[in-house]
């Protein structure tokens, strides 16, 4: 085994022991199980890793045979066909001709070349049979049936011959032997094993249905495939396994999917490396139960990308228990382009679905560059994914990564351009790598409830425990979030010990920057917020690492710097935030309780500076007066008068957990003493009558351009009701994805906000 693959799959084994495999009593697939005491082992003795149970992770799943790999046939006893448009020659025996129609009825090798110009070969042999069929330049066009039909064998192999080019194409429609079965459907269709290999090509031309089928497992072990298909292009029943190639498929159906829904030890595809070019009309790359990558290149399209949306949404809020949301949704839909409507499917179900990689199960990814354009999720799983190693570009339609019971990232370089939720799951682990998040809505969701995402390619929400049980754990690595609703939204709670996490948050004072209902604990890292003042929250006074939290008493612009320094002039952080805003949040190692420090705004700076932040020596200059403090406390509130002595309009963390809710002291004077303004009283506020929608005037999610109007209060929330959820996400009649609403609008000024908001 080579040294990248082997490094790769081992990372995968790292982190094998947080997927769930729950429900296999399979041995071969029960991987957590079976490995997690190792893992742990490899997790405290970094140096050990190349001795892990990493490298047979696939290997656990994948048996290669001998006949897999591509062997020279010339000094072998072969039966030789040639091909010669309306006619068929052959030397050897276990072949059968009819007219155009060339049957293979036992074991062996043979090898063919020439053109049929309407014709087809069937594989009718043993049970057991092994077939080898070389592909030595071919070229078969077959109008009524698959040009080749695996009728019955114990395995067939495909081997194309260094230097030629093999193409295959059939008509628009097939007569059958038994039209009950619907077989064969594919240009390609076998229903046994099927193995490609050989340096050669092969073009398949789909009209029919699909391109390539196997109803058994399907193997690409080298070679360059070119693909069209007016369904899927490549489709395996029991698995779809690639050891390496080049592949370049236009579907209107899925890419490369596994079928199997019955077995918990199939239905599962597997890549260890080769290029891969895919623009398909559903999922990009799909499997019922896992989807494996350990390395390789990924450019994939899916339902004509991120831009192919629904136009129109209209939401009606009501406000439910606790403040929270309840949404009620009707969706009217308007599709750019109906891609799947006329091709022949296994589930119509599937038609909804534009995911780039899909995996019900789990996915396991720890190597490859990927560059994904989808109109759904880019990368989606109904349960777990673990990203360990690559580097990734997703634009999204939907949610950059979405996993419903837990998300894993290390040691990849992850940029996600567009999205509607950036990193979305349960549970999400942060232990490495460099994040980028540009999200509409919230940048990291930890979701307790249903989301506006579809599932298994159904119109609908995605369903997640409602519970606010879910964690946000950051323990290294760096991440980047620009979001237009929260930067960090957490229906639980949220642990950060190491690393690097920058959040420019929404403008609009419906959302914040920094969003959970539990707890938020620090005790490690570098954490800077900056967004909108009218949600704005702290980290929880449990933490062990102090924070400071700013609020102005206007709009700051985008790019005016924000600069810390110690007692002695020493940057311990500068930051020119991409969007205007009110509040800031920062907590670093180098903050201390009983020392001094100097906060600064606006200013100029010469240096290095990535996402806006600065590297610590680069040279600023400051511009005005400094607001000069010392906390005493793990989190100190800063205005532009000084220290406060109240939450000065965040959330709290306190007490260690909690949503927002404590508000400022009124009248509490601050350390210079000056007396801040009086929080209102809170019976000046308007209820919202229980069951009735907003009226106009309310806050509007997702309007653009939209300032949500002056409370009484300052207040741009009523008591008692929630800012909306997002949509449910149905897909119109025509199965078009949902248009994301935009929750950017212009900044507001008004005092923020200071209590009874929740994590939505």
């Amino acid at each position: 085994m080579n040294k990248r693959l082997r490094k790769n799959i081992r990372l995968l084994g790292m982190i094998v022991c947080i997927s769930l495999f729950t429900g296999c009593s399979n041995k071969k697939t029960d991987i957590a199980s079976q490995t997690q005491q190792e893992t742990l082992t490899v997790e405290e003795n970094q140096s050990n890793k190349e001795n892990t149970i990493g490298e047979s992770l696939i290997a656990q799943v994948v048996n290669y045979e001998e006949d897999d790999y591509y062997t020279s046939w010339e000094n072998t006893v072969a039966a030789t066909i040639e091909l010669k448009e309306d006619q068929i020659s052959f030397e050897g025996n276990g072949v059968k001709v009819e007219e155009s129609t060339l049957t293979i009825e036992k074991a062996g090798t043979y090898v063919i070349s020439g053109t049929l110009a309407d014709g087809s070969i069937i594989v009718d042999a043993a049970d057991k049979a092994a077939v080898r069929l070389v592909l030595n330049g071919v070229d078969i066009n077959c109008t009524t049936t698959a040009p080749v039909y695996v009728k019955q064998a114990g395995k067939v192999v495909l081997s194309l011959e260094e230097g030629t080019t093999n193409r295959f194409t059939d008509g628009e429609s097939y007569i059958l032997e038994d039209a009950s079965s619907d077989e064969p459907n594919a240009t390609i269709f076998s229903k046994d094993d099927l193995t490609i290999n050989g340096k050669g090509s092969l073009e398949v031309i789909a009209n029919y249905n699909n391109a390539i089928t196997s109803k058994d497992t399907l193997k690409l072990m080298e070679g360059t495939l070119q693909i069209e298909a007016v369904d899927d292009g490549i489709m395996g029943k029991d698995a779809v396994i690639v050891k390496t190639g080049n592949v370049q498929i236009t579907a209107k159906g899925d890419g490369i999917k596994a079928t199997n829904d019955t077995d918990e030890t199939k239905g599962f595809v597997a890549i260890e490396d080769g290029n891969f070019n895919i623009v398909a009309g559903a999922d990009g790359i799909q499997a019922k139960t896992n989807v494996y990558i350990a390395e390789g290149t990924y450019t994939v399209e899916t339902g004509g990308g991120s831009a192919n949306a629904v136009k129109k949404q209209e939401q009606n809020q009501v406000a439910g228990p606790m403040g929270k949301g309840q949404t009620k949704v009707s969706t009217t839909a308007t599709q750019v382009e109906d891609i799947t409507a006329t091709t022949t499917t296994e589930n119509t179900d599937e038609s909804t679905s534009y995911k780039g990689i899909k995996g019900s199960k789990a996915i396991y990814i720890s190597g490859g560059t990927f560059t994904l354009n989808t109109a759904d999720d880019s990368i989606h799983s109904n349960d777990t994914i673990a990203i360990s190693g690559g580097d990734m570009t997703l634009t999204s339609g939907d949610d950059g990564i979405h996993a419903d019971t837990q998300l894993n990232i290390g040691e990849v370089k992850l940029t996600i351009t567009k999205s509607y939720e950036g990193l979305e799951s349960s549970e999400i682990n942060i232990t490495s790598g460099e994040i980028n998040v540009m999200a509409s809505d919230d940048g990291v969701n930890i979701s307790g409830g249903n989301d506006a995402s579809a599932i298994n390619g159904r119109p609908g929400q995605n369903s997640f425990a409602n519970t606010e049980d879910g964690k946000l754990t950051i323990s290294g690595g760096t991440l980047f979030v620009d979001a237009s609703g929260d930067g960090l939204d957490a229906n639980g709670s949220i642990e950060m010990s190491g690393g690097t996490v920058v959040v420019n948050g929404p403008t609009n004072d419906g959302n914040g920057a920094l969003d959970y209902d539990g707890s938020f604990n620090i005790t490690g890292g570098v954490f800077i917020a900056a967004g909108s003042a009218g949600m704005a929250q702290v980290p929880s006074s449990s933490s062990t690492q102090p924070s400071i939290a700013m609020t102005y008493s206007a709009n700051k612009q985008a790019g005016e710097m924000i600069h810390l320094a110690d007692s002695n002039g020493n940057a311990l952080l500068t930051f020119a935030p991409t969007k205007a805003y009110r509040s800031v949040v920062i907590s670093t190692p180098e903050i201390k309780t009983g020392e001094s420090y100097s906060f600064y705004a606006g200013g100029s700076v010469a240096g290095n500076a990535t996402n806006g932040l600065y590297e610590t020596t680069a040279a600023y200059t400051p511009e005005g007066e400094a607001v000069s403090f010392t906390p005493t406390d793990i989190v100190t509130y800063l205005s532009e008068s000084g220290v406060t002595t109240g939450n000065s309009g965040f959330g709290p963390g306190g007490n260690g957990g909690g949503g927002r809710g404590e508000k400022p002291d009124k009248g509490a004077a601050t350390q210079d003493g000056t007396t801040p303004p009086a929080i209102p009283d809170e019976s000046n506020r308007p209820a919202l009558p229980e069951g009735t929608m907003p009226s106009e005037g309310t806050i509007k999610q997702g309007e653009e351009g939209m300032t949500p109007p002056e409370m009484p209060t300052g207040d741009n929330t009523t008591e008692g009701m929630a800012p909306p959820e997002k949509p449910t996400g149905e897909k119109g009649a025509n199965g078009t994805p949902p248009e994301k609403p935009s929750t950017e609008g212009n900044v507001d000024t008004t005092t923020a906000p200071s209590e009874n908001s929740s994590a939505q």
